[in-house]
């Protein structure tokens, strides 16, 4: 059974960094697209970061590009957010994502089978 937890999450205050880690098991990740993906109360999700199966070319969002950094350790089956300057726009439920699929790089979420079940990231001003 594949499994996708996140950890990292919690309060912190504006300014301020958190890292995410996501870890996956049941199956390895290294040649598949990771996503994080966010969720803010009454928002549509987003594609925060996504590292895909290069790791040459990862993909920001325009409000996270600077501040946020995805990484993986294929070894560890781990995929990382590290988030730095958060400001309270940040909060929200932030998702782990992988494709199902190798060797693809995609922006579209009904192409990412496996999810975790979030953590949340909470930025007070």
């Amino acid at each position: 059974q594949v499994q996708l937890v996140e950890s990292g999450g919690g309060l912190v205050q504006a300014g301020g960094s958190l890292r995410l880690s996501c870890a996956a098991s049941g199956r390895t990740f290294s040649r598949n697209a990771m996503a994080w993906v966010r969720q803010a109360p009454g928002k549509e999700r987003e594609f925060v970061a996504i590292t895909d199966w290069s790791v040459d070319t990862p993909h920001y969002a325009d409000s996270v590009k600077g501040r946020f950094t995805i990484s993986r350790v294929n070894a560890k089956n781990t995929v990382y957010l590290h988030m730095n300057s958060l400001q309270p726009e940040d909060t929200a439920v932030y998702y782990c994502a992988a494709d199902a699929n190798v060797y693809t790089s995609t922006r579209s979420f009904a192409d990412y089978e496996y999810w975790g079940q979030g953590t949340h990231v909470t930025v007070s001003s």
